[in-house]
């Protein structure tokens, strides 16, 4: 049985999670389905996200995050540059890295650590 939180399993040692039973939730590039958010979990989070196209410019001062195109093409805005992405381009982006996806796409986001609302910043 999964809870409403997607989080099938929580054991000492592990999680795990059903993506596709989490409710989105809306963020800056669209809607995000949150994994591994819990009150012991600091160290990373695993959101799929689908962008929509007016995904607004933001960046974060303590999360890195990891993304991986699933579906779609289109650009990662990267502190001003364009970056053409397609299925299985993962992209690197360090705190203070303004961005934004551009495009339709499904994507894998590993925020690293834990994914913090606080932590979102927008000029």
């Amino acid at each position: 049985m999964t809870s409403a939180t997607g989080l099938r399993y929580t054991m000492a040692n592990y999680m795990v999670a059903q993506l596709d039973e989490i409710e989105p939730a809306r963020c800056p590039c669209g809607f995000s389905r949150r994994a591994f958010v819990a009150d012991d979990n600091q160290t990373a989070t695993m959101h799929m996200v689908d962008i929509i196209e007016d995904a607004k410019v933001h960046y974060h001062k303590r999360l890195t995050e990891l993304y991986l195109i699933l579906e779609g093409e289109g650009h990662m805005e990267l502190d001003g540059e364009l970056v053409a992405v397609r299925p299985m381009t993962a992209v690197f982006i360090r705190p203070g890295c303004r961005h934004r996806a551009v495009g339709k796409m499904r994507v894998v986001n590993v925020p690293i650590p834990a994914f913090d609302p606080a932590d979102e910043w927008f000029d």
